[in-house]
């Protein structure tokens, strides 16, 4: 039990972004930040009246401290920029853990029983060729076709893949990883644009089911999982069948009519183009 609150008592404090002193000043005192890190360690326990005082300031319930923990969220994929601070960063980790153990244990209650199979898995990814023959697999296999994709989440859902949205500060773009060893999870912001979503999502799905060749770069492995998200919007043979193979200009009209149809963005369309060879290095630039 010591060990099970001084957890629920940490997660509380990075999900309200709080340091050690910061919650001990918020308590007005009660304990100091030495004694909230000794609960954390599970070195001492905190009586009720501690306990009744951290749920009001943390924002949760008094028996939030006594609910077993059923989820953990390992191998982290965290696509982040400088302006996310390590507070920010710990707190939408407890955040997903948080949702997922809901999502869990409401699909336990419902008595849903659910398995995740990668059919892309025996696919090693050194480049970007081996990415377009991992895509065409996968819409082969995952019977999607090679046309506009549906609703990208409701997709991912189907395919037994959790998706959580959250509120996030500026700076956070997406992450994956896996609950409990076996659950791919993947965590977008939810007032992102609808073309943003879907192509985060998506890279985030690169992360979960490409085999990386264990030489290439995280930069490699993160322009990868971009042409990943590309190809599955508008895998190779539908873009050639939109653009044809070889262009000099591409028109901001094509680009419009593109992105409505396939629910991509300009920016997208531009960097699959060159990455395919149908544009040079100099329009895309120019068209940026």
């Amino acid at each position: 039990m010591k060990e099970l609150i001084a957890k629920r008592i940490k997660s509380a404090r990075m999900l309200a972004r709080m340091s050690l002193r910061e919650l001990s000043d918020a308590l007005n005192n009660i304990v100091s930040h030495n004694a909230i890190q000794k609960y954390e360690n599970a070195e001492m326990m905190p009586d009720s009246k501690v306990l009744l005082a951290l749920s009001n300031v943390l924002g949760v319930k008094s028996d939030y401290f006594f609910m077993p923990y059923n989820v953990e969220v390992s191998n982290i994929e965290f696509r982040k920029n400088s302006k996310l601070t390590n507070k920010d960063i710990d707190a939408l980790k407890e955040e997903v853990r948080d949702s997922i153990s809901r999502y869990l244990e409401l699909e336990n209650y419902l008595n849903i029983s659910s398995s995740f199979h990668n059919p892309i898995y025996d696919i090693t990814i050194s480049n970007g060729e081996d990415v377009e023959r991992a895509v065409n697999k996968l819409l082969t296999d995952w019977k999607i076709g090679f046309n506009a994709l549906p609703n990208v989440i409701d997709l991912l859902e189907d395919k037994e893949i959790k998706v959580v949205e959250i509120k996030a500060p500026d700076g956070f773009d997406g992450f994956s990883g896996w609950a409990n060893e076996n659950i791919p999870v993947i965590v977008i912001c939810k007032d992102y644009s609808v073309e943003r979503k879907r192509f985060t999502a998506l890279h985030e799905l690169g992360h979960l089911l490409l085999n990386f060749d264990s030489e290439l770069s995280h930069k490699d492995v993160e322009k990868l999982c971009h042409r990943f998200a590309g190809a599955m919007l508008i895998p190779e043979d539908t873009f050639f069948r939109e653009f044809g193979r070889i262009r000099g200009n591409i028109s901001i009209n094509e680009l419009i009519a593109v992105k409505e149809v396939y629910g991509i963005s300009m920016q997208a369309i531009m960097a699959r183009a060159k990455a395919l060879g149908v544009i040079k290095k100099y329009l895309q630039r120019l068209l940026y």
